[in-house]
Parts: structure tokens; C-alpha cells; sequence
């Protein structure tokens, strides 16, 4: 006997009627980013392996330890993406983005990939869906705006009670010195800390703040804050982007442990939280990265942008509501006679021209069998097609739920398919 094949470990099939959820996730973010003038870039699925250990740094563990690294055939080192900022922003250098006047306002939505364990809401074949701002603004209004775009967009998904988080970590003049400040207070409590935490002390003493680790909270509470230790063009920023927050009525908390571990990343960082997800409930981040450009070859130029895990989003979504997403069907066509099936395929067409939704029998049945078809297909009428029919010039509409059924003329058919109630999001 064959054995037989199952999806990789850590990945998996989005199936229907989940794929109906995702579908409006998706169409969701399409129309926000629309209304606030973004335009979407579609990017390689691999880059250069360089492009991610220069950008998100060789020493992470993204890029030692998590990425799916290959051999080309002309020996050039490939990897599949883990994010997705890194050829955004490749692609503004190698096409000259940054040569045509004002902001680029840039989207992504597709698959990243890690070699993560697997666990809840975790994936090695995952999804983002991000937004990046490159330009020579660095305006706060720009990063208040990329976030309430973020908040609008979960909002019209349909999740309540999301927790947003700011900080600022400061910029080349002044981070360098809260880092040592860092580093000197960390020192005292090396003994106290885990493995991990106390080698980072040494590589990147702003990683510590992000420890999860439950002992070691207490510790890291007691920690400098970087707020205390801005230099006053930061601060200054840093004001503007709340104020502009609170005055666009975009609720935030403020949390001074909300790092980025990178040193091409400044002052605005923030974070999304979503209920329902347990100890694993971030489901955006973001912030200002003004040095990634040039790190990659291109000129000097201020970035700003986000990355949204569009899995745990809708893991979030799903846990919020006992309600299944559907892909209503709106009409079954029902034909009886081989005469009526010319009919019906021509009907078909016309009906699905005009945006309605249709399916049929390809093979001839009885009436009965085929309304029972039609029932289990979802459809909330069936349009009967017969001898009758035919003779008369008419087409029989029948109500799948309450079974009441009339008599209707092609045309009238058409007006009657036309009105709003006969239509139904593609989510409820």
C-alpha cells in the first residue's frame, strides 16, 4: 500500500469555509490601504541570503538558526523570506523608488517563512500582511498614520478589544548612551538572569527588555528606561506622535519595554495586541527604521511601516466569535430534460455576468434529488428549469428556506436576483 502524503510540518491547507475568512481579511486590508493611498508591491518569494543577514542582522536568530537557506545552481546563496521589509526596500533602491517625488506608500500580503516550533497561532509557512512608508519624511503625523491605518483595518475585520502599545527607542545620539546605562545596570543582576538574557548583555542589551522569562520580570522592571535617556529632538517626536494619536482617537498605552533590537531602527516603535491568544498575542508590530535604506545601498531615506501576522489575526478572529464565515451561494440552477439544459447553461452565464452567484448539475436528475443538491450546496434559491418552463417562457425562483415559489420571466428574474436583499457579504 502507497503511503500517503501529508503537509510539512508546520505548515498546513486553509480550507473552506475558513479560506471565506481569510478571503475577507484580505479584501478588508486591500480597501483600507486603497482609502489611505497605498499601492501594493508584489516581492520574490527568495532573496539573497545577504539581503537578510545585512537587514535583520547575521546574528540573530532569524538568521542563524530559523531561515530556509539554499544553493543556487550558479552557487549564489538563496533564501526564502522571513519578512518582508528587507525587499521592500530592495526593491525602492534597485527600481529608484526614490527618485520620483514625495512618499512611496507601499503594501504587501503574502507568505513569509521561518523554522519556528510550531505551536498555537505559529506556523514556518505563515502570512503577513504589512504596509511601508519610504521617503524623506519623518514627520510624526507619518507614524500616527500608519497606525491608525493598522487600528481602522482590524476594526473593519471585525475584532474588539485590541491593545496598542508605544514607545520611542531613541535615536543614533542618544541610544548609545541609555545602551551602556543599560548595560552597566544588567550587570549587577547578571547572576539573577537566564542564559539567554545574560548573553545578550553583551550583543544587544535591548533584547533583555523583551525577555518573556517569568522570573526575570521583576528585574527588568527595576531596569532604566530609555524614555529617561531621549535626547530632545526625540522627545520632542515622540510627543507630536502621541498627540497626533490622541487626536486622531487612537487609544494607546505607553510601554517602555517595546524595543527593536536593529540599529537602523529610531524613535517610533509599536506594538498590537489581540484577546484570546494566551501568552503569543502580538499580532502586529512596528516602527521607524530610517537607516535600512542606506544600510542597503540606497541613498539616505526615512522609513516607517508595520508587519501584521495575518494567522494570529485571524486565529484572534475565530476565537472571538462562534460565527463560521460563509461563501453564500446565491442561485442552484435546477434542470430537468435534456432540452433545458441549453437553457440553463445559457441562464448561467447571464446570471454570472451580472455578479450572481451560481452552480448546477452537469448530469441530469430527478427534481427532488436535485433541490437536495441545491440545499446542501448553501444556495438560497434554486431556479427550476423544466418542460413547463419552457413552454411558458419562464423560470421557477425557489426560496430554499421557506420553499415559497414563483414565476418569472428571464428579465424579471434578473431584477428580482438585483435587489440588495438577495445579496450577502462574502463574511457575516
Amino acid at each position: 500500500m502507497k503511503r500517503g502524503f501529508q503537509a510539512v510540518k508546520g505548515t498546513r491547507d486553509i480550507l473552506p469555509p475558513d479560506s471565506a475568512l481569510w478571503n475577507h481579511v484580505e479584501q478588508t486590508a486591500r480597501e483600507v490601504f486603497r482609502v489611505y493611498n497605498f499601492q501594493e508591491i508584489r516581492l520574490p518569494i527568495f532573496e539573497e541570503t545577504e539581503l537578510f543577514a545585512r537587514s535583520v542582522g547575521a546574528d540573530t536568530d532569524i538568521v542563524s538558526k530559523e531561515m530556509y537557506t539554499f544553493e543556487d545552481r550558479d552557487g549564489t546563496s538563496v533564501s526564502l523570506r522571513p519578512e518582508a521589509t528587507a525587499s521592500v526596500v530592495r526593491a525602492y533602491v534597485e527600481h529608484g523608488l526614490h527618485t520620483r517625488p514625495g512618499l512611496t506608500k507601499l503594501y504587501y500580503i503574502g507568505p513569509m517563512f521561518r523554522r519556528e516550533r510550531p505551536q498555537k497561532g505559529r506556523f514556518r509557512q505563515f502570512y503577513q500582511i504589512g504596509a511601508e512608508v519610504l521617503g524623506p519624511s519623518d514627520h510624526p503625523a507619518l507614524d500616527a498614520e500608519i497606525i491608525e491605518l493598522v487600528m481602522v483595518f482590524i476594526e473593519r475585520c471585525g475584532l474588539r478589544g485590541c491593545a496598542l502599545y508605544v514607545n520611542s527607542i531613541g535615536c543614533s545620539q542618544c541610544r548609545p548612551k541609555y545602551v551602556e546605562t543599560l548595560r552597566g545596570a544588567l550587570q549587577k543582576v547578571k547572576s539573577k538572569l537566564g542564559p539567554d538574557s545574560q548573553r545578550r548583555i553583551e550583543t544587544n542589551p535591548l533584547r533583555v527588555l523583551d525577555s518573556k522569562v517569568e522570573a526575570e520580570q521583576p528585574l527588568i522592571e527595576k531596569l532604566p528606561s530609555i524614555l529617561d535617556h531621549l535626547c530632545s529632538a526625540c522627545r520632542d517626536h515622540y510627543e507630536k506622535v502621541k498627540q497626533e494619536l490622541k487626536d486622531r482617537g487612537v487609544p494607546f498605552e505607553e510601554n517602555w519595554r517595546l524595543v527593536r533590537g536593529l540599529d537602523y531602527y529610531v524613535r517610533t516603535t509599536f506594538e498590537v495586541t489581540a484577546p484570546g491568544l494566551g501568552a503569543q498575542n502580538a499580532v502586529c508590530g512596528g516602527g521607524r527604521y530610517d537607516g535600512l535604506v542606506e544600510l542597503l545601498g540606497g541613498p539616505p531615506t526615512k522609513g516607517t511601516g508595520w508587519a501584521l501576522g495575518t494567522d494570529r489575526l485571524i486565529l484572534a478572529l475565530q476565537q472571538a466569535t462562534t460565527a463560521k464565515p460563509e461563501t453564500p451561494l446565491d442561485v442552484f440552477l435546477v434542470w430537468l430534460g435534456q432540452p433545458a439544459y441549453a437553457r440553463a447553461r445559457q441562464l448561467a452565464r447571464r446570471l454570472r455576468d451580472a455578479g450572481t452567484s451560481v452552480d448546477l448539475t452537469y448530469e441530469e436528475a430527478k427534481l427532488k434529488k436535485a433541490l437536495g443538491l441545491a440545499d446542501r450546496a448553501g444556495a438560497r434559491f434554486a431556479l427550476i428549469l423544466g418542460e413547463n418552463e419552457l413552454a411558458q417562457n419562464k423560470i421557477t425562483l425557489r426560496e430554499m428556506q421557506s420553499g415559497h415559489q414563483r414565476s418569472l420571466s428571464e428579465d424579471e428574474l434578473l431584477k428580482e436576483l438585483a435587489k440588495p436583499q438577495m445579496h450577502t457579504d462574502e463574511h457575516r
